[in-house]
């Protein structure tokens, strides 16, 4: 059962590029990067050359005459003489290439041969990046794969375009949905949150109507995560990296969700953790929102990279790491309050790492004053309030109404009450957040009409 990915119409655009260069397909485990170059390869190519550097160890000494398409051809003929390279007409698919990081040289010379397409792909890619990207740079394309996000997830339950399509005309309108529309969107949703977006999840609930069995499965990914840490991080930083990770719900649940290294471990100090957050954000596993020294433009030049939230990259993957009364009471009850909103965050920080969004929030000394998340425009700064429950969302009209905050006149507030507009705050609900970006390309505020 193949689930429609995003990647899909990417890589239709990539193949009727005439000047394609051989792409690299970034991901953390399990979000279905393979599957989805293996469905895309078999409608486009006659021949498609597969080589996996796990599975296959053999071909690691396919650079033995150097970095040459040619000689790469030659050696993996070589060693399979049924692989068919048709000029044109043929895919040669790397996969796991963080295990055998120096194929990535050969892109160069296999874009300036360009007799056949090259894609790339593996695991933990963010953590050694570096090392993949000195080797080909200005001959390769990369592309960033997440697990599926609420859209992919109607796509898999049927809904098409039309229904995307009409959420969003709801948001430019800001007409509310009906009270049909409310129940099954917020139902889906819910399920939505519960599994999370990892393809082997959706595709096992798809199939059988029911949450059972997706625990096991989120677990399992858990603990591969875990492998993951041991097998790629180096030295000691292999358990405070594992310290950090285990260390995202609790303090999650906290009412500051500000992630506290003095409460990784006994005696933990934030020297000795530097790094660990972003080398769990490297590998796919966490999202970090940094805390802005003061809202106002630039996003990227105005954080203090020291004071930080973390979440889960997949909010299903959270959602199994709950303890067991909560689990019982999300999946039986539905109820999303467990864990005082950070599922909430979560689930929205999500959504809008997957549009391209980076995670910014503010919280001003010695005040209550704090706001969740930031979007911009080309000239506003947007403020981003997730609730738990129904609110007045006071830190936004705090921000909106001050002459403090010169870059910010308007804000979000995602909840799960029904589209409005009040005070130059935008209301908007939770199975919404995923359309933000396209809200914003044509977001004209009602005052300046």
């Amino acid at each position: 059962m193949y689930l429609r990915r995003k990647v899909d119409d990417y890589l239709a655009a990539w193949k009727t590029d005439e000047n394609r260069k051989p792409l690299i397909i970034k991901g953390s485990r399990q979000v279905g990067k393979t599957e989805s170059i293996l469905h895309f390869a078999s409608a486009n190519y006659e021949s498609i050359i597969e080589i996996n550097f796990v599975r296959d160890e053999k071909y690691k000494g396919i650079i033995a005459d150097g970095y040459e398409a040619g000689n790469i051809i030659k050696n993996i003929s070589l060693l399979d003489p049924s692989k068919k390279f048709i000029p044109g007409k043929t895919l040669i698919f790397f996969d796991e290439i963080t295990e055998f990081p120096e194929i990535a040289t050969s892109l160069k010379f296999f874009s300036l041969d360009g007799k056949y397409d090259v894609i790339c792909s593996g695991s933990m890619l963010g953590v050694n990046y570096k090392r993949i990207e000195s080797n080909s740079v200005g001959y390769k394309k990369d592309y960033e794969m997440f697990s599926m996000d609420f859209e992919e997830f109607l796509w898999a339950k049927g809904y098409e375009g039309m229904t995307i399509d009409d959420m969003l005309s709801h948001m430019k309108t800001l007409k509310p949905f009906n009270d049909l529309e409310m129940k099954v969107y917020h139902a889906l949703f819910l399920d939505y949150t519960i599994l999370g977006g990892m393809p082997a999840v959706v595709a096992e609930y798809i199939l059988k109507n029911t949450f059972e069995g997706s625990l096991d499965t989120q677990r399992q990914l858990i603990a591969d995560y875990k492998e993951d840490i041991r097998k790629y991080a180096s030295g000691v930083d292999q358990t405070r990296i594992i310290n950090v990770f285990n260390r995202i719900v609790p303090q999650l649940a906290t009412e500051n969700k500000k992630f506290q290294i003095s409460k990784v471990a006994s005696g933990a100090r934030f020297r000795d953790y530097r790094g660990c957050a972003e080398w769990l954000a490297d590998a796919g596993m966490a999202n970090i929102c940094y805390c802005m020294e003061f809202p106002e433009l630039p996003l990227g030049g105005n954080y203090d990279p020291d004071t930080f939230k973390l979440y889960f990259a997949d909010t299903g993957l959270l959602v199994s790491m709950l303890d067991d009364e909560s689990q019982d009471d999300l999946r039986a009850n539905k109820n999303l309050g467990v864990y005082k909103g950070a599922l909430y965050e979560n689930m929205v920080g999500e959504a809008l790492i997957k549009q391209g969004y980076r995670l910014f929030y503010y919280k001003r000394k010695n005040s209550t004053l704090e706001v969740d998340f930031f979007l911009r425009s080309a000239t506003l700064l947007i403020p981003v309030a997730a609730k738990e429950k129904s609110g007045k969302a006071k830190s936004l009209k705090t921000m909106i109404s001050s002459d403090r905050y010169p870059d910010i006149r308007y804000g979000f507030k995602l909840s799960k009450d029904n589209i409005g507009h009040e005070n130059q705050i935008y209301m908007f609900l939770y199975f919404c957040t995923f359309l933000l970006k396209r809200f914003m390309k044509e977001f004209k505020p009602k005052e300046e009409k």
